[in-house]
Parts: C-alpha cells; structure tokens; sequence
C-alpha cells in the first residue's frame, strides 16, 4: 500500500511539473512528420497481463514492422527529435501515465515484451509477480542500451550475449531485496546517473551491479 501511495502521489506531481516540456515535445514529434505522438508499444505487467507502454515515439511510423524490437543508437529508424528527447531520456516521461494507471511502478524491472518474457524459465518468472517499473538496477547498469548495440550486426543477438543475462541477474536482485528504502535508493542513483552519467561515482556503482 505504501508502495502504491508513493506512486500515485509521485507520477501525478511530476506529470504536472513536466507538463510543460512534455507539451513541447509532442508539438516537435507532430511537426516532423504527422505522425503519433507516442508510442504505445505491447508490454508484459505484472502475474503475465499485457498493457500499452506510453512512451514518447522516437522513431518512423510503424518502425516495430521495419526491424528488431531491439534499438542501436546508431538505428536509422530513429528521428531526428528522437534523437535528441533519447539523448536526455526524455522519451520515458509518459510512462508516468503507466504509473498512474496502475500499471508500472516507479522503480522495478523494465518491462519486456512478450517475446522475451515467455523465455522466462524458474526463478526468472518471479520478475513477473510485480509491477514492472521506469527504473531499477538494471536501468542503472546500463543506462544507455542503445549505445552498447551500436554498431552490431544484428542488435537483437547483441542484446541477448552482452545485455540480457546481467539485466536479468539485477532484476532478480530487485525481486529478492525490494523495501520501500531500496526504491528511494534506486531513485536518487538514477537521478545521479541522469545528471552525471560519466562521473567516477557513477562508473564504480556500475561496475558494483555486474
């Protein structure tokens, strides 16, 4: 219940505190092409139920049908505002919705499509008995997923060998460990990682999640 308070009181205050920028970058995703202002890509929540992410579209309409479900930095279905709201992570904001809704959380595992979470086998399965989250410790890790696929041949087979196995590891971690202290301590080392991505501090904590 705590749990759920805190998200509640917390997505509902900075959806109105970003209300502003999240109105700009709707006007700048519409003014490049036409197309829709978010993406409203199928994910698996919690106990295994689908929902519709909300996510600011980063990418050329119906960019799900022109390649992986995976993206490289370097992805040339990307926009070029959608380059630009990643670069700063903008394009997460919207999942505040999600949250509001009742459908994430702000802090636990990063919700996965269906064709990976039906891969889930044994304890893995138990990162679908919460509330998928906009970040957790694997979001900390790997804070930029599309700069470590760039540059690969196949992105989807580069997330599977350099991503997925310690994503998954710390999303079990998360499972095992979670207090509502463990949540506020993951929110203010994103908000870190956010402001000082290159910093030593930040650097030695990644290391420290491996």
């Amino acid at each position: 219940m705590i749990k759920r308070g805190f998200d509640i009181i917390v997505s509902s205050l900075l959806l109105v505190v970003f209300s502003p920028l999240m109105c700009l970058v709707a006007v700048m995703i519409k003014g490049e092409d036409s197309g829709p202002v978010f993406y409203r890509g199928a994910r698996t929540g919690k106990n295994g139920r689908p929902f519709r992410i909300y996510k600011f579209r980063t990418m050329v309409v119906d960019a799900e049908k022109r390649g992986a479900s995976s993206t490289a930095a370097d992805d040339h279905r990307i926009t070029r505002t959608g380059r630009f709201i990643r670069k700063y992570k903008i394009d997460e904001l919207p999942q505040l919705i999600n949250v509001f809704r009742g459908e994430m959380s702000i802090v636990g595992p990063r919700p996965e499509v269906k064709h990976y979470t039906d891969m889930f086998t044994g304890e893995e399965l138990g990162i679908l008995s919460i509330r998928p989250g906009i970040t957790d410790w694997a979001s900390i890790w790997n804070a930029d997923e599309g700069a470590v696929l760039a540059g690969a041949a196949d992105p989807e087979q580069a997330y599977m060998e350099l991503i997925r196995p310690t994503k998954l590891k710390l999303q079990i971690k998360y499972v095992r460990e979670r207090s509502f202290w463990m949540d506020l301590k993951i929110i203010f080392l994103t908000l870190r990682a956010v402001v000082q991505p290159e910093s030593q501090a930040v650097r030695e904590m990644r290391r420290g999640l491996r």
